[in-house]
């Protein structure tokens, strides 16, 4: 018993001494600091593959969870006019049929759970398209309508046919996003031009029911087209309630199979600038009092790119997001699950999938920096660290700490690199001083996703990656990614200060907690 208790002594004299030789990163905040409201960016979309898949059990059950914990306010998907929703048909004789139970089965299942569509007016309905190209295994049309006369019936009679479901109020919440990528052969089989004649039928259809419905675009790749969406559209006389466009952290833009090799760009905040990049573009346009909305971003535009199942994605999204929220109305992430066929069925249970979750409803790392965002108070504090958010609510206090680190010397691809196990090494001490506490006993709990916390990606290379998972396998991945307090422990705050010295490796996210008791 003595040998055992000198060598915890040892241990421990070990600990504290390894811990004051780190750098020390000091995070002060006085609580009666307020910097505003904490913004509603973080939560405000998220993005999934295809209405069709909207209409499956699971999907629905995990953007349940997805809501409970998260409380997203909007989701976006393709496919809404694809064939597998069959909004618009012809007969035997040739005349048009209009069929919106599908559609109205999906968006009453997300307003029931309290998230808003936010439309994408997108792909071809077949017996309206002028051609056969299409994309992705699910095979959505990307050609122009045939007939514009009958485009224009479509759009205002779904519009009209929502109005009268949901009501004028309601709606005038929804945005109606024309397209999705034109500028990418792949996704609009036509030119710049034909894609400005498209929103111009389409905006114009959408406001004939109400002129108080948001439509907006042009929803490009890579922030493509902004200038001359603006001035195609001011030219024309064109509305324009919101301007969209997507970014990715990675050089490539579509990848429609996963074949592509993905690197992220050596510019730790390409994304945040690119977002301001647009926001100057509109607000020294004829339009700037228009929305901005990346209506789909992410590290990889891939959905077999392994970096999406690790910690080091969650870390990279909450290094983008605080520098990015300035500029944008949402930043909506690809996406809330890896049900998602875009290249079909995701292979094996971890396969690179965009998803919060997979298949199996595994909460993967990213799961947790949108939880942990969700769960900051309403007022936000003032704080000088670039990465770290503090907020309360009440007398409770919560604190959001990160580091993000980008890969090491030997990365040469996200697939080569990311498929590897990665331990963490510890960098620094990240010093949290909260005062003007008020005095009193609290609970302090605090969470942490990184190398084995929260990371059942790194226990799932250990396995072996399994092509298939048993439900044992399955649910000692799901313990892996629980989810619960790494500590928790009660204290008595009598100076009005609280401090934590907290060990800080790459790519952690520390969440903590000061919840107040009495």
């Amino acid at each position: 018993m003595k040998l055992q208790a000198c060598l915890l002594s040892g241990a421990l004299f070990v600990q504290t001494l390894y811990a004051q030789m780190l750098p020390v990163r000091e995070i002060s905040v006085d609580l009666n600091q307020v910097a505003g409201n904490k913004s509603p960016v973080y939560t405000e979309c998220v993005g999934a593959g295809r209405a069709g898949e909207g209409l499956r059990a699971d999907w629905q059950q995990q953007l349940a969870a997805v809501q409970k914990d998260i409380g997203f306010k909007y989701i976006r998907f393709h496919g809404l006019l694809n064939d597998d929703m069959h909004i618009y048909s012809l007969d035997k004789q040739g005349n048009v049929v209009y069929n919106w139970q599908y559609v109205d089965k999906l968006y009453d299942y997300l307003l029931s759970i309290h998230i808003r569509p936010f439309v994408e007016l997108g792909f071809m309905p077949p017996d309206l398209a002028s051609g056969t190209k299409t994309v992705f295994w699910w095979k959505g049309n990307v050609t122009k309508p045939k007939s514009y006369d009958e485009w224009d019936k479509l759009i205002s009679k779904l519009v009209t046919h929502w109005q009268e479901r949901y009501g004028r109020e309601e709606v005038e919440k929804w945005y109606f996003e024309v397209w999705n990528e034109p500028d990418l052969r792949g996704f609009f089989d036509g030119t710049q031009a034909d894609y400005f004649e498209l929103y111009a039928h389409t905006a114009k259809a959408v406001k004939s029911v109400s002129s108080g419905y948001r439509v907006g675009g042009p929803a490009t790749s890579a922030t493509k087209w902004i200038a001359e969406f603006l001035d195609y559209c001011t030219t024309n006389k064109l509305p324009v309630d919101f301007v969209s466009t997507h970014d990715y952290g990675t050089t490539s833009v579509l990848d429609e199979f996963g074949t592509k090799k993905q690197k992220l760009k050596s510019t730790q905040d390409t994304i945040a600038m690119n977002v301001k990049r647009v926001r100057d573009l509109i607000n020294n346009s004829a339009y700037k009092n228009a929305e901005l909305h990346f209506t789909e971003w992410n590290t990889s535009p891939s959905s077999r790119d392994p970096i999406h199942d690790t910690y080091q994605n969650a870390a990279y999204v909450l290094h983008v997001l605080k520098k990015a929220v300035r500029n944008s109305n949402s930043m909506s992430y690809w996406t809330f699950t890896d049900i998602f066929e875009e290249a079909g069925p995701g292979p094996t249970p971890l396969h690179g999938g965009f998803g919060l979750l997979n298949l199996q409803d595994i909460r993967k790392p990213t799961y947790y920096a949108y939880k942990f965002l969700n769960e900051l108070g309403s007022a936000e504090l003032k704080n000088t660290d670039a990465s770290s958010l503090v907020c309360k609510q009440g007398q409770n206090v919560q604190a959001l700490i990160w580091d993000f680190t980008m890969p090491g010397k030997d990365y040469d691809s996200d697939q080569g690199y990311f498929i590897k196990e990665h331990p963490s090494t510890v960098k620094q001490t990240a010093r949290l001083v909260l005062t003007h506490v008020k005095k009193g006993k609290y609970r302090v709990e605090l969470y942490q996703v990184g190398y084995r916390h929260n990371d059942p990606f790194t226990a799932y290379i250990a396995m072996g990656k399994p092509a298939q998972v048993t439900p044992a396998q399955v649910a000692e991945l799901k313990k892996q990614s629980s989810g619960l307090p790494v500590s928790s422990y009660e204290v008595n705050i009598t100076d009005g200060t609280f401090r934590k010295d907290i060990p800080l490796r790459d790519n952690d996210i520390i969440f903590v907690k000061l919840i107040r008791l009495d």
